[in-house]
């Protein structure tokens, strides 16, 4: 099993920047994909989420209206497209994949918002 996560960096306030995660080793379509974020000296969150069917998506209240979560079963990959970027989203983001009590995790991508 694997998710690799890329697309993060350095971005000004108020840039974008696309996370992705792609997967591999587990039936992709029967999971609920996640992306958490951890910033330093706090606790992960979960920042946005999606069905396995992708009908339905969650955010986090910092984020709704700027993040939004899609996912590509195709490609076995899930997004986070991330806009109007502000420095309080600075942090490790992880992909996680979570079915029943299975989950797996990524290994996080620094994003980095700072002029």
């Amino acid at each position: 099993v694997q998710l690799v996560e890329s697309g993060g960096g350095l971005v000004q306030p108020g840039g974008s920047l696309r996370l992705s995660c792609a997967a591999s080793g587990f039936t992709f379509s029967s999971y609920v994909m996640r992306w958490n974020r951890q910033a330093p000296g706090k606790e992960r969150e979960l920042v946005a989420q999606i069905t396995s069917t992708g009908y339905s998506t969650y955010y986090v209240d910092s984020v709704r209206g700027r993040f939004t979560i899609s996912r590509d079963e195709g490609k076995n990959t899930v997004y986070l497209q991330m806009n109007s970027l502000k420095p309080e989203d600075t942090a490790v983001y992880y992909c996680n994949a979570a079915r029943g009590t299975s989950r797996y995790w990524g290994q996080g991508t620094q994003v980095t918002v700072s002029s």
